[in-house]
């Protein structure tokens, strides 16, 4: 079992933003922005591109669904979407608020945020995902 299989098993924990019984939300410990969410399917799957089509339309139906809770819960021009990673052999979509590009910018140092910051941020993406 992978660590983000681990994750959505509650083995490891983590800022839960959404979930349901396919995928399941939680918050980058190292964002690069407030807001910085992962959306992973529970299945333990490496590439996304080696999902079957209806997975993948449900997959990123999800991940809508929580862009919007995240725009709704971090105000900003737009919610952005990147699909890389080798770090982790998981399937992951990395979903931020913008207001400029240079938001999306993995090179930039990443963000430490205290604890309870973090449960903040998950509580209001989860309560905006909730409605």
């Amino acid at each position: 079992m992978d660590i983000f299989s681990k994750i959505a098993a509650g083995e490891i924990p983590s800022y839960k933003c959404a979930e349901n019984e396919e995928f399941y939300a939680f918050l980058d410990i190292n964002p690069v922005t407030r807001g910085h969410v992962l959306v992973i399917p529970r299945r333990e799957v490496d590439y996304i591109f080696d999902m079957d089509d209806d997975e993948t339309a449900r997959y990123f139906n999800f991940a809508k669904r929580v862009a919007w809770a995240i725009k709704e819960a971090f105000p900003c021009k737009k919610v952005g979407m990147s699909v890389f990673g080798l770090e982790v052999p998981h399937a992951h979509i990395h979903l931020m608020p913008m207001q400029t590009e240079s938001d999306m910018d993995f090179r930039k140092e990443k963000l430490t945020l205290p604890e309870e910051e973090m449960r903040e941020i998950a509580d209001k993406i989860y309560k905006a995902f909730s409605k």
